[in-house]
C-alpha cells in the first residue's frame, strides 16, 4: 500500500507531458530484457585521439601524509562509507553488497530493479557510494605523488573487479544515470592521473585488453546516460550531474563517432540547466545548501575540463557561478559554519583533498577567489586546499598569493532565492549572524530536497553556532527519521496543530506546499528588520496564516521575534528553538540561557507569558536531535513554547546575544549588559 500511495502521489504531481514521457520510458525499460536499446558490443574506439588532461601539476603544498594514509587504508581493505568509518570491506570489495545491511542486490536488468526497496537492495546510498569510484582517484593521486607502482596497480584491480561483478546492463549500478555519470567523472580524473592513453597499466597484451574493457564500459556508460535522462519533475541536480558526466567523458575520450554529438548536447544541456536551476542572485532553487555546493562543484568541474580542451562556457554561466560563491560567502559565519538548510547527503563529485580540516565550502570560495580575482573570497577561504592545487596548479598558486587581503561584506538579501542575512561585525570576534529562510519549499513540483522550514532562522555569535538547522540524517530508509528531520518541528519556526507547514508525499516528494512571502526587509545603521509570512496552514478547516517579524538591534545585540497567528478558531501553537549540540542550556523561570562550548558567546531566550519545555534525544516522539553527517545523529536540546490560541494572537520572543566584546566600546558594552540583565 505504501508503494501504491507513493505512485498515486507521484502521479498527482505530473503534468500530461510528463505522464506521456513516463509511459514511454517504462516501455523502453521493459524492452531492455529483449536487448532493445542495449549496446552489448560497443563500436571500436579510435585510439589515436584522446582529450587533454584538465588536472594540473601542483606547485607545492600537497598534504602527502594524509593522502598516502588514505590510499594505504584502501589497499588494506578499509573503506569510509557515510557513517561507517574504516570498515573492513576488502580489496576489492563486494560491489553488489550493501556494507550497512549485508544485503546483496540481484543481478537483474538495472533499469527494472526497484532500488527504492530496501528488502531487495538494502540501503541504496551505501551500496552506490563505493561504486562512484572516488577511491580510484585517491589511488591515482597517491601514484602521482609517490611514484609507487602498487597504487597504480590498485586502480587496475578495482576497475577490473568492478567490471567483473557489475556487468552491463545488470544490477543496481546500472539503474541510475546519475550514478553512472559520477563514476565517469572519477574514471576521467583517474585516467589522467595514471598517465592517460600512455599509462603503464596499458602496456603489453594484458594492458591492451584492460584498456579495451575499460573503454567499452565508458562507451556503455555514455550511451546509457544519453538514453536515460532525468526529465520533467525529476530534472533537478540529477539532470545536471548526468550532463556533467557525459560532458567530461566526451572531452576525455573523444574516441567514437557519437562523441562530438554527446559533447555538444551535454554542454548545452548543462549550461541551460545550471542557469535554470539557479536564481539570478546565485541561490540554487532546490533550497538546500549542500546541493547548492554540489551543483556549484559540478559547474566548476565542467568549466575546468572544458577550458583545458578550449571549450569554454558562456559569460552568463561564469557570472552565475560567481554569484553562487557570493551566496556561500554571505551565509558563512566567522567560524566557517553554514546553516544546514534543506537536504544533504555528503556527496562529493571528486575527492581531490584529504586534509583533516578540509571544507567543501571554503574550497569553492578558494576556487572563486582565483577564477574571479576576489580577495574577499580568498579571506573567507583561508587556505589554498589540495583540490584547488590539482585543478589550478602552479598558475593558480601564483594567482592565489597575488590576491591582497580584504574583508568580505555579505550580501544581505537574496530576494529571488528567498534568504535574508541579519547581524553585525562581519568576520570579527564580535560577529552576530542570522540567516532567515523566506524561500520556496523546493524546486519543481516534487520539491525533492526541501524542508518544511518557512520563516525559520539560524543564529551564530562570534563564529559559534547557537540556533541551528538540525540537518538531514536519512534518505531512502528509516522513514520516521527521514520525516522528522525535514518536519516543521525540527526547525526554528512555528508549528500549528501539530502539523507540518507542507504535506509529505514520499521520501523526496511534497504535496501541499507552503508559499512564503516577504513583507519587508530593512537594513540600516541600527540593524535589520525582516517580516514575512507563509500560507502553509491555509489548508486547515479554519485557515491560518503565520506571520513573523524579526527585529535586530545591532547596538544592543537583541533580536525581537514577533509571531502572529492569524486565525478565527482555536489552535495549538508550538514555537521551537533548536540549540547547537556543543552548547549548555539552563532554564530560569520563563527564560532559557544558552552558553557556547567556549563560554565566550551565548544567548538568553525569553517568551513573555510562556513557559519553556526542553527535549533532548527523544526517540519516541523525535525531538532534540542534530545530524552533521549523513546517517549519523546525536542528541541536542530543543526548546519549545506551547500555547492554545483562539483568534488572531501575537507571541513575542526576545533573544539577547552575548559574544566577544573586543569590537565594542565601553558605552555599548554597558548598555548591552543592562539589557541582558533586564531580560534575564
Amino acid at each position: 500500500m505504501t508503494t501504491l500511495r507513493w505512485k498515486f502521489n507521484r502521479l498527482r504531481l505530473m503534468g500530461v507531458r510528463e505522464i506521456a514521457y513516463r509511459i514511454r520510458q517504462q516501455f523502453f525499460k521493459k524492452t531492455c530484457r529483449f536487448g532493445w536499446g542495449v549496446v552489448y558490443y560497443p563500436p571500436a574506439p579510435n585510439l589515436s585521439v584522446f582529450g587533454p588532461s584538465f588536472l594540473a601539476n601542483p606547485a607545492e603544498g600537497i598534504d602527502r601524509t594524509a593522502l598516502l594514509a588514505s590510499a594505504n587504508d584502501l589497499l588494506a581493505g578499509y573503506w569510509n562509507v557515510f557513517a561507517m568509518r574504516a570498515v573492513k570491506l576488502g580489496f576489492p570489495p563486494e560491489w553488489n553488497r550493501d556494507p550497512k545491511t549485508g544485503t546483496v542486490a540481484p543481478k537483474v536488468i538495472g533499469k527494472l530493479l526497484d532500488y527504492r526497496n530496501e528488502k531487495i537492495v538494502g540501503d541504496i546510498k551505501y551500496i552506490w557510494e563505493p561504486s562512484r569510484h572516488l577511491d580510484l582517484v585517491t589511488l591515482g593521486l597517491a601514484w602521482r605523488v609517490s611514484g609507487e607502482r602498487r597504487y597504480a596497480d590498485g586502480v587496475k584491480v578495482l576497475i577490473e573487479s568492478w567490471l567483473d561483478d557489475c556487468p552491463y546492463p545488470l544490477g543496481v549500478h546500472w539503474a541510475s544515470s546519475l550514478e553512472l555519470a559520477v563514476r565517469l567523472v572519477n574514471w576521467a580524473v583517474t585516467w589522467h592521473l595514471i598517465g592517460g592513453a600512455e599509462s603503464l597499466l596499458f602496456e603489453g597484451e594484458a594492458g591492451a585488453v584492460f584498456r579495451q574493457r575499460w573503454l567499452d564500459a565508458i562507451y556503455q556508460h555514455s550511451h546509457f546516460i544519453d538514453s536515460y535522462y532525468s526529465r520533467h519533475s525529476s530534472a533537478n541536480n540529477h539532470l545536471l550531474g548526468e550532463y556533467m558526466g557525459l560532458y567530461v567523458a566526451s572531452l576525455t575520450w573523444p574516441c567514437w563517432k557519437e562523441t562530438d554529438k554527446w559533447r555538444r548536447k551535454a554542454k548545452a544541456g548543462f549550461e541551460d540547466e545550471a542557469l535554470r536551476q539557479t536564481a539570478t542572485d546565485g541561490v540554487n532553487k532546490e533550497q538546500a545548501i549542500y546541493y547548492h555546493h554540489e551543483v556549484m562543484d559540478m559547474m566548476l568541474l565542467c568549466h575546468v575540463s572544458g577550458a583545458a580542451a578550449g571549450d569554454r562556457f558562456s559569460q552568463a554561466f561564469m557570472e552565475r557561478m560567481e554569484r553562487m560563491g557570493d551566496f556561500i560567502a554571505s551565509l558563512m559565519d566567522a567560524g566557517g559554519n553554514l546553516p544546514m538548510i534543506g537536504d544533504a547527503d555528503d556527496a562529493i563529485m571528486v575527492r581531490l583533498s584529504h586534509e583533516a580540516e578540509w571544507s567543501h565550502y571554503r574550497s569553492l570560495l578558494a576556487s572563486c577567489a582565483m577564477l574571479f580575482e576576489r580577495p574577499d573570497l580568498k579571506a573567507l577561504a583561508g587556505v589554498l586546499d589540495d583540490k584547488n592545487r590539482w585543478l589550478f596548479g602552479a598558475d593558480g598558486h601564483e594567482r592565489w598569493h597575488r590576491l591582497p587581503d580584504q574583508v568580505h561584506r555579505p550580501v544581505m538579501r537574496f530576494d529571488e532565492g528567498g534568504y535574508y542575512v541579519m547581524g553585525r561585525h562581519w568576520q570579527q570576534p564580535g560577529e552576530v549572524k542570522a540567516v532567515v529562510d523566506c524561500a520556496p519549499l523546493g524546486y519543481l513540483s516534487i520539491a525533492a530536497h526541501g524542508h518544511a522550514d518557512a520563516l525559520a532562522f539560524t543564529l551564530s555569535a562570534g563564529g559559534e553556532e547557537l540556533l541551528i538547522d538540525p540537518g538531514t540524517f536519512a534518505y531512502h530508509t528509516q522513514k520516521k527519521w527521514r520525516d522528522y528531520f525535514r518536519s516543521t518541528a525540527a526547525h526554528n519556526t512555528v508549528r500549528v496543530d501539530g502539523l507540518d507547514q507542507s504535506v509529505i508525499g514520499g521520501n523526496f516528494m511534497w504535496m501541499h506546499k507552503a508559499n512564503s512571502t516577504l513583507r519587508q526587509y530593512v537594513d540600516n545603521d541600527r540593524g535589520q528588520v525582516f517580516e514575512g509570512e507563509h500560507d502553509g496552514y491555509r489548508r486547515l478547516d479554519d485557515p491560518v496564516i503565520h506571520r513573523r517579524k524579526i527585529e535586530f538591534d545591532s547596538l544592543l545585540g537583541i533580536f525581537v521575534v514577533s509571531d502572529v497567528i492569524v486565525c478565527k478558531a482555536t489552535h495549538q501553537v508550538d514555537i521551537h528553538w533548536h540549540i547547537a549540540e556543543s552548547c549548555s542550556v539552563e532554564v530560569n523561570g520563563d527564560a532559557v540561557t544558552v552558553t557556547s562550548a567556549s563560554g565566550s558567546s551565548g544567548m538568553t531566550i525569553s517568551a513573555k507569558g510562556l513557559i519553556p519545555t526542553l527535549a533532548s534525544g527523544d526517540e519516541e516522539q523525535p525531538s532534540g536531535w542534530i545530524s552533521r553527517r549523513f546517517d549519523k545523529k546525536c542528541a541536542t536540546t530543543t526548546v519549545r513554547y506551547t500555547s492554545m490560541v483562539h483568534g488572531t494572537t501575537e507571541f513575542v520572543t526576545q533573544i539577547a546575544v552575548r559574544c566577544a566584546e573586543s569590537t565594542m566600546d565601553a558605552d555599548e558594552t554597558a548598555i548591552r549588559q543592562n539589557i541582558v540583565e533586564i531580560v534575564e
